[in-house]
């Protein structure tokens, strides 16, 4: 069967790793056989805490180093005006202009990273576009790595 894990984004003060505190149930599944669908992993923290606090993302990334490596990373990508118009836009702490174009350039220099399977989806399409794109993409992904073994983030 196929589960949906959702983990909860770790508060951006300081470094704190998503993966390690989840990282016994992260592997314990993978070794199972499980499917994961991982909100925020560990890229998010990287690029919101490196454009929050200006450290660079090579020191953001190393409490990650060694993570298991996703087979796809979906950056569900949408300009700053279509998500304000949005409703609630502005009501996270941090939704203003300013802050996330500086996380939008970390994500930029993240996905240079050519190990790493970077697929970006426009967010401006309608929900069951969105809902098709993601699942297409999710569904190839799974067939391709199916046999392969889990690597190592940033290894």
């Amino acid at each position: 069967g196929r589960w949906r894990i959702l983990l909860e984004e770790p508060p951006v003060t300081g470094l704190k790793s998503l993966g390690f505190c989840h990282l016994p149930l992260i592997k314990e599944k993978l070794s199972r056989g499980v499917t994961l669908v991982v909100d925020r992993y560990a890229f998010s923290g990287v690029a919101f805490t490196s454009a929050k606090e200006n450290f660079s993302l090579d020191w953001c990334k190393q409490p990650d180093v060694g993570l298991p490596k996703p087979d796809v990373i979906l950056f569900l990508q949408l300009s700053s005006v279509e998500a304000a118009k949005r409703g609630d836009f502005g009501n996270e702490r941090y939704e203003n202009n300013t802050f996330q174009e500086k996380a939008l350039q970390r994500f930029y220099q993240l996905m240079k990273d050519d190990s790493l399977n970077w697929k970006t989806i426009d967010a401006s399409k309608n929900i069951e576009d969105l809902h098709k794109e993601i699942y297409s993409l999710s569904e190839e992904t799974i067939q391709m790595v199916q046999e392969m073994p889990v690597g190592e983030l940033w290894k």
